[in-house]
């Protein structure tokens, strides 16, 4: 069986044989979406809730979910580091300091409202 037969019954819905699968899976590659940092949490989280496979559109929730965490953290930043306590100081080490400090707070914000309230 030729390649364009196998894949109108794959279309049609037709049942596949063995070896009609393997045709089909060696001319048909998967789609691999990659996400950034917390696109990827979201969906280990949902992986490990058991909750993925009620999501319509994956894609499309991850990568919501990575651009708002991009807007968030822009937003959170503003708004820290205007804050006494982050500002710099002119000590490396301290400052290096407030800075970890700073990103450990934006990054627990992030995950509890975007990640963890899904």
């Amino acid at each position: 069986m030729n390649v364009a037969e196998v894949m109108a019954k794959a279309e049609n819905g037709e049942g596949l044989t063995v070896e009609e699968i393997k045709v089909y899976q060696a001319n048909v590659r998967p789609i691999h979406h990659v996400y950034a940092k917390y696109g990827t949490l979201a969906k280990m989280y949902l992986e490990d809730k058991g909750t993925l496979w009620t999501v319509r559109d994956i894609p499309t929730l991850l990568h919501g979910i990575d651009s708002a965490a991009e807007r968030l953290y822009d937003v959170i930043y503003d708004k820290l580091s205007k804050s006494e306590q982050f500002k710099r100081t002119g000590n490396y080490l301290e400052d290096v300091r407030r800075i970890g400090e700073m990103q450990r707070l934006i990054d627990e914000e992030i995950r509890t409202e975007l990640i963890y309230s899904i």
